[in-house]
């Protein structure tokens, strides 16, 4: 069963949630706990929504009605005809890199940080099912070739952030920051001037690698420290270059990319990682604030 727990720490409250395979937090900036007690559940309430809507793990919703459509015309709302220009819109900026018909390769990679290396025939059985150019979108009607999917995993949970937001905006000018699973948003200025401190974890939990100071606005971490396989010394990241169906080649560990909003330091962070070696060049002809490891 769904549920928030609720304390305080100090002149905070700390609501806390499982959404999105994830820990979740948010802290609100008030001593009076009604106030935070709201804020928290809505903001839950919210994740779990888009959660529900959007996941691939579930048989009830507009991703499994797509996925299942075997070649047939689906005609989606607005909020997934959104995500649908959004993906296709990251689909252009990265060449094709970022595309959100390639989670089927998931059937052949499973990053469990073990070696097992899936057989190139694997991936060439998948490669015919890849690919956005394939699909025909013509918002709202969406048709995609026999026995393709989508899954919008890589831009759900940033989107996710920025809903929950906005929702916190309308209801309270408290400084409230959202933390739906490292992806995070800060909903406006502390009453004191100061910035919300954020520690960035490594893969070794008591080892920070750095500590980010933000005043507001979002703040998005893309990398391969839990899930990656390595084989003779060689690590596979989960970051996949749809065209090939193998990982990127040498990405860093993490990035981590501030920006106004989360959407967009995901898409900024994910883009970086798909650029491989070449991210960090990336990331400083954004010119943004970005921490790499």
């Amino acid at each position: 069963m769904q549920s928030v727990n609720l304390e305080q720490k100090q002149s905070n409250w700390h609501g806390t949630f499982k959404a999105m395979a994830s820990p979740c937090e948010v802290i609100v900036e008030t001593r009076e706990r009604n106030e935070a007690e709201q804020i928290v559940k809505v903001v839950a309430a919210e994740a779990w929504r888009i959660e529900q809507k959007f996941s691939r793990y579930r048989d009830d919703n507009i991703i499994f009605k797509i996925n299942e459509s075997n070649g047939n015309v689906i005609e989606v709302d607005a909020e997934t005809a959104r995500l649908l220009d959004f993906s296709d819109q990251l689909f252009q900026m990265s060449d094709g890199m970022f595309d959100v018909t390639s989670g089927v390769l998931r059937k052949a990679w499973r990053f469990d940080q073990s070696d097992n290396i899936p057989d190139q025939h694997q991936i060439d059985d998948l490669l015919p099912i890849i690919g956005w150019n394939k699909v025909e979108w013509n918002n709202p009607q969406l048709k995609l070739v026999a026995g393709m999917e989508i899954d919008l995993g890589g831009i759900g949970k940033e989107y996710a952030v920025d809903r929950c937001a906005q929702l916190v905006r309308e209801m309270s000018d408290a400084s409230v920051l959202i933390n739906l699973g490292g992806d995070i948003a800060i909903t406006d200025a502390r009453k004191d001037g100061t910035r919300w401190t954020i520690g960035r974890i490594s893969s070794n939990p008591s080892a920070p690698i750095g500590v980010i100071k933000l005043k507001q606005g979002a703040l998005a971490t893309s990398g391969d420290e839990h899930r990656y396989l390595e084989k003779n010394g060689k690590r596979y990241c989960h970051v996949l270059n749809p065209g090939t169906g193998w990982p990127v080649e040498d990405p860093p560990h993490t990035v981590s990319v501030a920006a106004p909003t989360c959407i967009e330091a995901g898409m900024l962070s994910t883009l970086a990682l798909l650029q491989g070696k070449h991210a960090e060049e990336f990331l400083k002809a954004q010119q943004v604030p970005y921490w790499i490891n």
